[in-house]
């Protein structure tokens, strides 16, 4: 399957620069089985989901990804010419946080043995580049990073096609309001549309919600640079899910309730977690490298809440696979043919694309 199969032309004045208020965003509704489009707002998911309509059947469950996003985005000026120079930390390399995987702007320019300052007056650190691993760069600090030192003078990593600086709002508005346990170089987008009066006119609709992590980092936003799909390789990101999780989507799949994973990132969660052999979720931690795309079967996840994604990504193309039309079957070309045609109708109606943008849920 080539990769170029998945683009699609969008026009810049779609793509969200600022996001709308929580909950106010639109939402397409993609059937699988019949490529019915429906479009409605984010604030209708407790009467779509709740007794009323009963979109996913009978107390369907959400799944969310509460990974909290690090202030991972540093500016340090260069030893050798004075110059700043962006970096957007990856992932610690140690115990302590002193030593970190990270992109660099400009990489090629950034050797071992380059030293930057961050930080300002007594708070500031000195780093050296010690080690080159293809495009990344390892960071050594001249202390520990801490996550308050990041918060004063780190920056929200907002995604490129953001053509700004963060500012104080982003601090909040880039977090989901269940964020829990900090880790994530980029949100998990989808989970930006709830707000804590949605979730709760959600629970009282008797929809259940479990609470899973995954912090995001270069196996979900790094780009493919392959001809082909099934040459791209995803990188290892960790998850974790605790019992109380385990057994709400474990009790959920044994009553054949349906599954609704709210992100990209809690499908690749369950669908790497999952026991085929024993047919449950364990609780524990993990790290998963999953690659999902077209052709792929779902063990677990029955509905999809996703926002609309960047062209050749690999988020398109498990959004492509999972709306095959076959409810597990993975159908590639009919899934990425409805895809196809949904976010042309999207482009059309003016749906806001990418992290500050508007929703989808396949079902």
């Amino acid at each position: 399957m080539k990769t170029e199969d998945f683009f699609f032309e969008l026009p810049e004045s779609l793509i969200a620069q600022e996001p709308l208020e929580r909950g106010k965003s639109r939402l397409m509704l993609l059937e699988r089985s019949s490529g019915k489009r429906e479009h409605r707002l984010v604030a209708d998911l407790s009467y779509l989901l709740g007794p009323e309509k009963k979109l996913l059947g009978e107390k369907p469950l959400l799944v969310f990804n509460n990974s909290r996003v690090r202030k991972a985005r540093l500016y340090g000026i260069s030893g050798e010419t004075g110059a700043r120079v962006e970096f957007l930390l990856l992932r610690k390399q140690d115990e302590e946080g002193r030593i970190w995987l990270c992109m660099a702007r400009r990489a090629k320019r950034r050797r071992p043995g380059s030293r930057y300052v961050f930080g300002s007056g007594s708070d500031s650190v000195e780093a050296v580049i010690t080690d080159l691993e293809g495009e990344f760069r390892v960071l050594q600090f001249a202390r520990v990073l801490d996550e308050s030192w990041l918060d004063i003078h780190g920056h929200i990593p907002l995604p490129p096609y953001i053509k700004r600086e963060d500012n104080v709002s982003d601090s909040e508005r880039y977090q989901t309001v269940y964020a829990g346990e900090t880790g994530s170089a980029a949100a998990p987008t989808a989970g930006l549309h709830f707000t804590g009066e949605l979730l709760a006119e959600l629970e009282k609709a008797g929809v259940e919600s479990a609470f899973i992590t995954l912090h995001v980092g270069l196996g979900t936003f790094l780009p493919v640079r392959s001809d082909t799909v099934e040459e791209h390789r995803m990188h290892e990101e960790f998850y974790s899910i605790d019992r109380i999780a385990a057994e709400k989507i474990n009790r959920a799949a044994a009553e054949g309730r349906r599954i609704c994973a709210i992100g990209t990132t809690s499908v690749r969660t369950l669908e790497s977690a999952w026991n085929a052999e024993t047919k449950s979720l364990p609780a524990g931690e993990g790290s998963t490298s999953i690659f999902i795309y077209p052709g792929c079967r779902f063990a677990l996840v029955d509905a999809l809440f996703t926002n609309f994604h960047t062209p050749e990504s690999t988020l398109l193309m498990l959004v492509s696979a999972f709306a095959g039309t076959s409810r597990r079957a993975g159908d590639g070309e009919d899934g990425r043919n409805l895809i196809m045609e949904s976010y042309g109708e999207a482009v059309e109606k003016g749906y806001r694309f990418y992290s500050y943008g508007d929703a989808m849920l396949i079902h």
